[in-house]
């Protein structure tokens, strides 16, 4: 069987047809759209080996033939996805998660707190008292965008491009995809050289320092390589987690009034998000640095290998017996995977916590929310890693 994960159809019925899947099987062959042959793995425990398999690598080098042969024999050249941490193995991985860790600390994250409440409520204020909105244009994009902007220090002027081309290098096809990247690495790379020009109080001045003290400890690749993953990873993340959670709460208008009435609920209603609609739907790919077993399935080296992170997540038994196919923010804590798992977890998850808490309380304190048009069918990104949805039509009334 090959299922076709990245595509429009399979996103809009992601849940049921992942289902599905495993119930034939662990882990299934697809051909992706930009033609390389995946192994994707669909079920929780596997899922969890996968993800700490040590012979399941970043480095696409091993792979390079079955590559050359899809057409992706410069799968990452002149992205920047090539020098970061992300799509490193030990003990370069080591030393580039190392450099980055000091800004994503709890207290750096908690600092951010009051700039990312007075986003939330700016934005807000902004609308009418009542009325229509998308909310990913008016809210859900624009706070995130907001915040890691301001961390990285973009200029307001382009911050309408750098959030335009970052949507699109996670969640587009591959060709919108990669022009997207190229657009954003060019974009990225004029950036540091402004801030080396002038630095600032932001993080890529911070990261320009550590590149240029000790005879460089983080290479100009890597440098480029590392600003690119916290704008992928650190903005469009949180966009999808907080439309995500838009979409489960007016789907479940008693876990929505639950909720509001007892906002004390919001951090575990937070980690009930991530696990019951995962923002981060397949992980990178992994290459197999020599021939392995997953799920009773031989995999070839150099064979391409991705975790459903959507899929594993549903296949978790929860602490309260209840169907991982509900959505209850009462739930009791569960080790999801929607930041990963074993060295690639996400760095900068205490802060996508922090900006979905706030946001989220935010929006319900403010905003009595409803659909637009109960009839029309949400549409999701449609191809990529990542799962969210492309638009949030709803009518709101201002409480109070």
């Amino acid at each position: 069987m090959a299922p076709e994960v990245h595509n429009r159809t399979f996103k809009a019925d992601a849940h049921a047809r992942y289902a599905r899947l495993r119930a034939e099987g662990p882990i299934h062959r697809i051909t992706r759209p930009d033609g390389l042959d995946t192994w994707i793995v669909v079920a929780a425990d596997l899922a969890r080996d996968a993800l700490t398999h040590p012979d399941l690598g970043k480095d696409p080098a091993v792979a390079a033939e079955t590559l050359k042969a899809a057409g992706n024999h410069i799968l990452f050249a002149g992205t920047g996805l090539g020098g970061n941490m992300l799509m490193a193995d030990p003990p370069d991985h080591t030393r580039l998660r190392k450099l980055a860790t000091a800004a994503f600390t709890h207290r750096r994250t908690q600092e951010l707190a009051p700039a990312i409440e007075e986003t939330a409520r700016t934005l807000l204020a902004a609308l009418p008292a009542e009325g229509e909105t998308d909310l990913v244009e008016s809210y859900t994009g624009p706070l995130p965008m907001t915040v890691i902007s301001d961390l990285l220090g973009v200029p307001e002027a382009a911050r309408a491009d750098f959030r335009r081309w970052s949507r699109l290098a996670t969640g587009a096809t591959s060709a919108a995809q990669r022009e997207s990247m190229l657009l954003l690495n060019e974009f990225l790379a004029e950036l540091l050289r402004d801030k080396r020009r002038s630095p600032g109080p932001d993080l890529l001045s911070a990261l320009i320092a550590v590149h240029d003290e000790d005879d460089g400890r983080l290479s100009d690749a890597e440098l480029l390589g590392t600003a690119v993953l916290l704008v992928t990873a650190g903005h469009e993340t949180t966009v999808n987690l907080l439309g995500n959670a838009v979409v489960a709460l007016l789907e479940n208008p008693d876990q929505l009034d639950l909720l509001r009435a007892k906002p004390e609920l919001l951090p575990g209603a937070v980690e009930e998000i991530l696990r019951y609609d995962t923002s981060v739907e397949l992980t990178p790919t992994r290459f197999a640095t020599r021939d392995v077993e997953l799920g009773g399935v031989r995999i070839p080296r150099g064979s391409a290998v991705m975790v459903a992170l959507g899929s594993a997540n549903r296949d978790m038994p929860l602490p309260d017996g209840r169907d991982p196919a509900t959505f209850d923010v009462r739930g009791p804590a569960v080790r999801h995977l929607a930041f990963g798992h074993g060295i690639h977890h996400c760095l900068g998850a205490p802060l996508a916590r922090l900006e979905g808490r706030i946001a989220l309380g935010a929006l319900l304190e403010t905003l009595d929310l409803a659909w637009a048009d109960t009839t029309a069918p949400l549409a999701w990104i449609p191809g990529g890693i990542m799962r969210g949805p492309l638009s949030l039509p709803v009518r709101f009334t201002r409480r109070g």
